[in-house]
């Protein structure tokens, strides 16, 4: 308990450190501008001939800081991963397959059920936007909409009900109609509901094997022996028989409206 305690104590003064050096840097950094840049409370830097300030500097940095957490939240890729994870537990796994690859797994399948999505955008939208054929705001409307009809087949109507209701919106007759800030949490929620039902789904013939070996070594006496150690090579048996992956991949791609 005292090894835990001093590792925590310089956990917590390492991270005190960190957070005064940050603050140096920072407080150096602002002293470097003249009085007359600080008075004026605008800073602008040239990219590409264009001049941008302060300002958007920091809205397209916090943008490129949230895109990973963006693309998580309006893509398959959560019911996924949701989805090995129960599967590795089930099969009583601690670290296999490592994180690394169920991550990498998740990736590419979201790009192999989301590739219609993907050329639609790219033909209306980005496209355009590199011939210079429409603004930026135009891209993002119009990226938005094959996006958006994307997350609304996956979303339950009492889910959406639910955010529309809570954010106090009016009812609109079309659903497209919503804004992203709406439709996108309740995509979330479905994405959920949807991954924990089909991991419980996966649980249920590996919870048997546990428990047909846990009665056997019960009756036979051998109470010390973990009947993890036993049913394990079963489970993985069962798994490699029936074509566990294929029917996995073949589940998640039949469970998305596309």
């Amino acid at each position: 308990m005292a090894e835990v305690k001093k590792m925590n104590k310089d956990k917590v003064l390492f991270t005190k450190k960190c957070i005064l050096v940050l603050f140096s840097l920072s407080l150096f950094f602002l002293l470097m501008f003249p009085d007359s840049v600080l008075a004026a409370g605008n800073v602008e830097i040239n990219v590409n001939g264009d001049s941008m300030d302060t300002v958007e500097i920091i809205l397209t940095l916090t943008l490129i800081a949230l895109l990973p957490s963006l693309l998580i939240m309006t893509t398959c890729f959560t019911r996924i991963i949701i989805v090995l994870s129960f599967l590795r537990n089930a099969l009583g796994l601690q670290q296999t397959p490592p994180n690394q690859v169920l991550i990498a797994i998740a990736i590419f399948l979201s790009l192999f059920i989301m590739s219609p999505v993907i050329n639609e955008i790219n033909e209306t939208a980005y496209q355009p936007y590199q011939q210079e054929e429409i603004s930026e705001a135009e891209f993002l409307s119009q990226a938005a909409v094959p996006l958006k009809e994307f997350m609304l087949k996956q979303t339950k109507k009492e889910d959406l009900e639910l955010f529309v209701r809570l954010s106090d919106t009016e009812k609109v007759e079309n659903a497209e109609e919503l804004s992203m800030t709406v439709v996108t949490p309740a995509f979330m929620t479905s994405e959920l509901k949807r991954a924990f039902i089909i991991g419980f789904l996966i649980y249920i013939p590996f919870l048997i094997i546990d428990m047909i070996v846990a009665s056997t070594l019960m009756s036979m006496g051998m109470i010390m022996l973990p009947p993890v150690m036993i049913s394990l090579p079963f489970k993985l048996l069962l798994f490699v028989l029936v074509d566990g992956w294929g029917l996995l991949f073949q589940t998640l791609f039949s469970s998305f409206n596309l």
